[in-house]
Formats: structure tokens, C-alpha cells, sequence
């Protein structure tokens, strides 16, 4: 007999195996397997580009990085789901949904490699930067779709924000402060979280008493859903659906979507320290793009011909977005002081003055050596 805490639980939505077997009838729209063979070229692509960054950072030409490797399923259905003038509201592992929103890497490059123009380029739209600090995009998120409630105009299609978080953001204030405000007012908004079973070296296990973290949304009356977060059927199913309850008015919606960090927490951990090998092994065997990729070669819709020739074009895409990076000249020593004041005080006038003047100095003597 169940407990009653047990019977409060969501089942988890999956579709397809650890061997990409189908486990339940599949939805009709994967009948057009366009999309299907979409999410599997762009987790791919974003896959290359971690690796790409996580190379920089470890030979001194890019700052700490937090890398995506197992998780990128989640956020590349999420952002394949929004219209362009949705609001992605990501976190610091959502790399994979910045590229298919149409960010270069080279801008995502110069982000995490302390150059603030990485979130500046018009390629962003209305979407926001990277969150850094935990849970706090979960209240930016609330007062976005607050906005974009109040501006909707009766008739038109309602914009939607999409909030991503880790498991870790779940255990912070912010995240149920927002959850409250969502459910009160209603709010066009889906928060995402991704439990990929650490918060640094903190398992998820002894991180919160929840049964599920996203029942977590229950209390503030939210429909809340459990997925497989490397099964991209499941994940577009759930996903789509919250998506277009917010359309239509309904309100927000939390998804727990579970996967697994198959990498160190950024390129400043060393997750051998405290996770066991055995565990990191077995979630090998159930990362998001090999199960998709055995999916389309189940059905003849994948061959080594076409992986060849996508594992070329990501290269060729990615070492553009490198070159570009790495040859983009650094900021101005104005730009420290230009933007903060619309009458700068005169304390700061005298420190740009002075930082001019020490920086012409440098660059003379570099010319003289």
C-alpha cells in the first residue's frame, strides 16, 4: 500500500528508454519527424560548444565556466517551444536554449570570458542575460510576466516567459516567493527546473525533504509535472502544454525535469572529490543525445553519413564563433565610467581622467619595447 506522501507524488512523463525504445504510444506530432531530427542536430551543436568552451577555459582564454554536458535536451526544447517574442529567462547551464534562440557562441564566449558585451548584441531581443546568482531570474520572471499581463491587449495571443533553475534554486526564497506571486495573480509564466542531482557538491537527496521538487509549486496552487529530462518527446510534450496554458491566460506551471550533470559544477570544481564513479557511469548510459540519436537510427532517420557531416558543420560553426571571440577588441577604458550616470559625479570624472591617462602611458610604453 502506497503512503500517503507517495500517492501526492507526480508520475514522471516518459516516452523513450535509456536505448531509445518507445515505452507508451507517442504523440502525433512526432510522426513529422522534422522536429524530432531538429532537437537532435541542435543538442549536438550545443554539446560541441561546451566542449569547445570547457577547452578555452582550461588553456587561459575564457573565464570559469559552467558547463551543460548531459542537460541539453531541457534547454534546447524549452527555447524550440517559445515564439520570438516570448522572454527565455535562463540560467548559468542554459547554453544550449541561447543558441537555439539565434545567440552566436561567440557572444555566450565573451559573457564567460568577462566581457559584459556578451549580453548586449541585438541577437538577445527581449530575452534575458545569463543568471549567475541562484533563484533570483525566478522573481525577474514574475515581474516580466506581470508586465506582459497588464500590457495584453483582448484578443491577441498572450506572451510568455519561461523561467530555468536548478535543483539547488528550489531551497532559496526567491523561488517561492515567486511561485506565490505567479499563482496569485495568474501569471504567463513557466518555471523549469532543472534537477540535474547536485547542487555543487550537495545531493539532491539531502537538499530538501519534497518527495519531488516540483510539487513544491502545489503550495502556491500550480499544476505541477515531473518529466524525463533527456527523453525530448516527453520533455516537448510537457512543455508545450504549460507553454500554451500560460498562452491562453491560464497561469503558470512548474516541471521538475530530471537528468543528470555529467561534468564538474564549472570549471572550478573537481566533482570526483564527492561523487561516486559508479553513479556518474550509470547516468552515462542515460544521457539525452545518444538516446535520441538510437530513436532515429531505430527508425532509419539517422546514418554515420549524416552525423559526419553535422559533426563538420558544428566545427565549422564553432571555430567561426571562437575566431570571432578571441579577435574581438577589448572594451574601452570609458566604458567603465559611460553608462552608470546621466551627469557623471566628479569624483568619477577625475577617475576617468586618471585611467586614461595611465592607459595611454601603458600603451606608449608598450610601443616603445
Amino acid at each position: 500500500m502506497m503512503t500517503r506522501s507517495e500517492q501526492n507524488q507526480p508520475a514522471m512523463e516518459q516516452y523513450l528508454d535509456a536505448e531509445g525504445e518507445v515505452m507508451k504510444n507517442l504523440p502525433s506530432w512526432t510522426f513529422n519527424t522534422e522536429t524530432l531530427i531538429d532537437y537532435y542536430q541542435s543538442m549536438v551543436v550545443a554539446r560541441c560548444g561546451d566542449q569547445k568552451a570547457v577547452a578555452l577555459q582550461r588553456t587561459g582564454k575564457m573565464g570559469t565556466y559552467p558547463s551543460c554536458l548531459g542537460q541539453e535536451a531541457i534547454s534546447t526544447v524549452c527555447a524550440a517551444l517559445l515564439k520570438e517574442d516570448d522572454v527565455l529567462i535562463p540560467y548559468y547551464r542554459d547554453l544550449p536554449g541561447l543558441m537555439k534562440r539565434g545567440i552566436p557562441l561567440s557572444d555566450v564566449l565573451l559573457y564567460w570570458g568577462g566581457d559584459e558585451r556578451g549580453s548586449a548584441s541585438d541577437a538577445w531581443g527581449k530575452d534575458l542575460p545569463n543568471c549567475v546568482p541562484i533563484a533570483t531570474q525566478a522573481g525577474h520572471a514574475a515581474g516580466i510576466a506581470t508586465a506582459i499581463k497588464i500590457r495584453h491587449e483582448a484578443g491577441e495571443p498572450m506572451q510568455v516567459a519561461l523561467c530555468a533553475l536548478g535543483d539547488g534554486a528550489t531551497s532559496k526564497g526567491d523561488f517561492g516567493e515567486a511561485l506565490n506571486l505567479a499563482g496569485t495573480w495568474q501569471l504567463p509564466v513557466v518555471y523549469i527546473i532543472n534537477n540535474n542531482q547536485w547542487a555543487i557538491s550537495v545531493p539532491r537527496k539531502i537538499q530538501s525533504g519534497a518527495p519531488t521538487l516540483c510539487q513544491k509549486g502545489n503550495a502556491a496552487g500550480l499544476p505541477s509535472f515531473q518529466v524525463d529530462g533527456n527523453d525530448v518527446i516527453a520533455l516537448h510534450e510537457v512543455i508545450s502544454e504549460a507553454i500554451e496554458r500560460a498562452r491562453q491566460g491560464k497561469g503558470a506551471t512548474v516541471i521538475e525535469a530530471i537528468t543528470y550533470r555529467l561534468c564538474d559544477h564549472t570549471t572550478a570544481d573537481d566533482a570526483s572529490r564527492y561523487r561516486n564513479s559508479s553513479e556518474l557511469e550509470e547516468a552515462w548510459q542515460k544521457e539525452p543525445v545518444k538516446r535520441l540519436r538510437q530513436f532515429l537510427h531505430h527508425r532509419g532517420l539517422w546514418d554515420e553519413q549524416k552525423e559526419q557531416a553535422l559533426k563538420a558543420e558544428a566545427d565549422r560553426v564553432i571555430e567561426a564563433s571562437v575566431k570571432n571571440y578571441l579577435n574581438t577588441p577589448l572594451p574601452k577604458i570609458e566604458d567603465l565610467f559611460d553608462y552608470h550616470y546621466a551627469n557623471m559625479p566628479a569624483q568619477l570624472v577625475q577617475q576617468k581622467e586618471e585611467a586614461l591617462l595611465r592607459h595611454q602611458m601603458r600603451q606608449g610604453g608598450a610601443a616603445h619595447e
